[in-house]
This record gives structure tokens, sequence and C-alpha cells, in this order.
């Protein structure tokens, strides 16, 4: 139950109009210009933003793998230890941090990835 940093960043890369920004330490990611994540490749974290009422949930219900980063403008921010969570879950908390970043009509352009069929690792695409 790993996703590795190359899943993570093949997830953000997947969204539309997701830029990266790399700095010393991390990188942040943004939909036109609003924050939604942030990568630690030293401690193998990403930092996704969520509401209020996840955010609690996630850290209540798995402490070793999620904790609280911060609250700002009424959302909370939670830190996601990728050695905790699986490809599904992780990419269902990428998509809702950029779905409470993006724009209305990006989001409606944009297929939720929780819809899909799942599709198992290493099989051929036909």
């Amino acid at each position: 139950m790993t996703v590795d940093s190359d899943d993570f960043l093949r997830m953000v890369a997947a969204l539309p109009d997701t830029q990266r920004a790399d700095g010393g330490q991390y990188s942040s990611f943004s939909v036109r210009g609003k924050r939604f994540g942030y990568y630690w490749p030293r401690t193998q974290t990403v930092g996704l933003k969520q509401t209020l009422s996840e955010q609690r949930a996630l850290v209540a219900e798995r402490p070793d793998v999620f904790e609280e980063q911060f609250t700002a403008g009424g959302f909370g921010w939670v830190v996601v230890y990728l050695e905790g969570v699986d490809t599904q879950e992780l990419s269902e908390l990428v998509f809702e941090a950029w779905r409470l970043s993006a724009p209305d009509d990006l989001v409606a352009q944009t297929p939720d990835p929780a819809d899909q069929p799942r599709r198992k690792r290493g099989r051929a695409r036909s």
C-alpha cells in the first residue's frame, strides 16, 4: 500500500491546467494560479487542500497516514505520507484538492477519476 513519487506526479500532471513550481525543498502545484498541493521529496509526503470536514475525518481515521498541515480560507490542508495510501485513494484526494481550486467551467469538463473504471497495474490497454 505505497504510492511512489512518480505515481503522484503523474496524477497531478494528468489534471488540466496544472502548473508545477519547484522550490528548494519542495514543489507546489496550482491550477490557474490557485494552489492545491505540495510535494516534499525528502519526506515522501504531499500536502493537499481539502474541506475542513474532510481534513478532520482523514486525520481522525488514520493519524499515522494523515496529519493536519494548516487551515486557510475555509479549507483544511493535510499532509499525506505516500507509504500509507494506495493509488486509488491518493488519486481521489488529488482530484478533490484540484477541484477545490479549479474554476467551475474546468471542473465541469474534467471527469472525476473516482467515476472511472479501475485498471489493474501492469494490465495491457486495449
